[in-house]
Formats: structure tokens, sequence, C-alpha cells
């Protein structure tokens, strides 16, 4: 049977008019641009509801599996580190929908330890979206890219991460009483 499409190189305008002319007298197009009730009693897929949008001012930590090997495919041996740092932000800033993205001192050094041409290939990372305590801030976010150290990357997907503190010495001033 024939099917229209958007592409008419090699059809003449007699063999469109001749189409037109069955599926007129077929009623095809009647059955398939019919109503949702008869598509979905056929067991045709039928368009998905709208979803709500999804809320961008909360708190969330979560981790990731980067993979830097194919983001620096390519890239010039001396451009590789600084590229590196600036796929990550870029990482964060788009899966966070945060305009201010500071990136955590150890992954820095994760990053650099082999040099600016050994760039590792894949990466673990932490990132926390918190809310900004200045006053003066631009944005009421700000995003932490942590550095997670793992041993193996297979089976790891994104996941919902409680936010650790790094700093344990705080954290027991907090709970011993004076």
């Amino acid at each position: 049977f024939f099917f229209f499409s958007s592409r008419r190189r090699h059809t003449s305008c007699r063999e469109v008019s001749w189409a037109r002319r069955c599926v007129q007298e077929t009623g095809y197009q009647r059955r398939v641009h019919g109503d949702i009730r008869s598509m979905k009693e056929e067991g045709r897929k039928v368009k998905a509801e709208k979803k709500p949008k999804k809320d961008n001012n909360k708190e969330v930590t979560r981790d990731f599996t980067l993979n830097l090997h194919k983001r620096l495919h390519k890239i010039q041996f001396k451009k590789r580190g600084k590229r590196a740092v600036r796929e990550i932000l870029k990482f964060a800033k788009k899966q966070m929908w945060v305009k201010d993205v500071r990136m955590d001192t150890e992954l820095n050094h994760f990053l650099w330890k082999n040099g600016i041409r050994h760039m590792p290939n894949k990466v673990r990372v932490r990132i926390s979206k918190k809310k900004n305590q200045d006053e003066d801030a631009k944005e009421p976010f700000f995003c932490l890219v942590q550095h997670v150290d793992v041993d193996d990357f297979s089976k790891l997907r994104t996941e919902n991460a409680k936010a650790q503190i790094k700093d344990l010495s705080i954290f027991i001033l907090q709970i011993l009483p004076k």
C-alpha cells in the first residue's frame, strides 16, 4: 500500500492523486487517525499525558559517572586538562540547572595527578545542589562537585546520595556538649 511521505522525489502527480483516491475509497485514513478510544482498543500507542514540570528549587545530591574519554576525544594534548575541568562543570550546570558551579579541590587533584595530557578515562562525581547563604548572591542555589573514590566503574548508575560531611571535626564539635 502507498504511504505518504514528506519526500515526494520519485512520485508523479498522477501516482499521488491515485493513492489519495484509494485512501478515500477504503477509509484507511479515517481508521488511522481515529479517536483515541479506538486507538487504545486496537492496542496502538497513544501520546502520553503531559507530566507536571519538575521543581528545580530543591536541594539535591546525586552521584554520576562521567566518561571523560569520549569528551576529550580529538582534543589537543596540552588542552586536555583544562577541557576536562570545563566539561565536568558544564555537565553539573546542565544536570542541576544552576549557573554557579564550584569544584572541590580533591576532584581537581584527582584530575591533574597524571599531568595535563593524561586525564582519567572515567570519574565518579557527587554533585550537590545547595542553597546560597550569601546575601549578595545573584543565584539562589549553587552546585558543589566532589570526587567519589571508586575501585570499579562497572554496574554504577546515577543515584540520589545523602550529603556527607567531609570534615568530621566540625561534625563532632556540633554533637558534643560544652
